[in-house]
């Protein structure tokens, strides 16, 4: 018989072992401990107990589902206009359809209790409040195909595919910048710096950088002080783990007075050649497919498809 309850203090040892018992689930990071989650979810200063809701079958524990909110638009708070379910996670031998939609009835009722009327089916940037690092490459990848099962759910839930993730990555040893013949002016008028551990620009940020290295690089006019571009990278792993090994590329910020695309594809070319020789070995990157910048410039590095995903939304009058 089914039972369902929401978080308590002694159960991230289950979710973690859950967890791990889909290991052959593409997109989630194995192996994960109780102390992993507990320093990318549960620490988080907006975590929830009620959003965290466990499936029992006759006292075994056989899934949960995780729900959040993103940030306002200043960026100083959460925006609960909006819910995001982040992840659904069910165990393979037990009905995994009755664990499912028993999971997201309760996860549903929660978000819609704290005001939400719009319901997003996997979270992407920035309605991502939990499981980045854990979940996907650079940022939350909606509900990646692989996992057809948690798609169908949602589907099956009266929600609409309404974007397409794309999950990029890059091997630094083989990568060869494009060429634009706006680069040889960029680099004359221009100098690329990096800053180490650079300051969170804002409270949602901060909530995002914690337990993670990050560098960003900066395309700044040589006469001048400001930034025109900047490129910024977190580790692939928790904070001090290993940061030559794997980076996730997270944004690209280019100034509205230059063209974006020649800009922000020299920006990016010199950041991987500088990770390059720090022994970065490969970069993820990821956009929507509705984000047609981003998604141009991921395609003009060149960079190789590793995997997608789906964004559900469903609304309430």
């Amino acid at each position: 018989m089914l039972s369902f309850r929401t978080f308590r203090n002694t159960d991230p040892p289950l979710l973690a072992a859950l967890w791990r018992s889909r290991a052959t689930q593409l997109g989630l990071t194995q192996p994960v401990s109780a102390e992993v989650l507990e320093q990318l979810v549960f620490a988080k200063p907006y975590f929830d107990y009620q959003g965290l809701i466990l499936a029992f079958d006759a006292g075994r524990p056989v899934g949960f589902v995780h729900a959040g909110f993103g940030p306002n638009p200043a960026r100083d708070g959460l925006e609960t206009d909006t819910g995001v379910i982040c992840v659904v996670v069910v165990s393979a031998d037990c009905d995994q359809a009755a664990v499912g939609h028993g999971l997201l009835d309760r996860s549903e009722a929660y978000l819609r209790a704290r005001g939400a009327r719009v319901l997003y089916g996997g979270g992407q940037a920035p309605l991502e409040p939990f499981y980045v690092g854990l979940y996907g490459g650079s940022h939350l990848p909606g509900i990646l195909d692989a996992d057809s099962a948690a798609q169908q759910l949602f589907l099956q839930r009266g929600y609409q595919q309404v974007d397409r993730t794309m999950a990029v990555r890059c091997h630094l040893a083989g990568f060869r910048p494009p060429f634009h013949r706006s680069h040889h002016e960029l680099r004359r008028k221009m100098t690329v710096s990096l800053r180490w551990d650079p300051p969170a620009r804002n409270w949602w940020e901060a909530c995002m950088a914690a337990y993670f290295d990050y560098l960003r690089f900066q395309l700044t006019p040589r006469h001048g002080q400001q930034p025109v571009a900047q490129a910024t990278f977190r580790s692939m792993e928790l904070y001090g783990a290993n940061l030559n090994r794997a980076m996730a590329m997270v944004d690209v910020e280019v100034a509205a007075n230059y063209c974006d695309r020649p800009a922000g594809v020299f920006l990016v070319g010199e950041a991987f050649r500088q990770l390059a020789v720090l022994g970065t070995q490969t970069v993820d990157a990821q956009a929507l497919r509705s984000d047609r910048r981003s998604a141009a410039l991921l395609e003009a590095l060149g960079l190789t498809l590793v995997d997608q995903g789906a964004v559900f939304r469903k609304e309430f009058a």
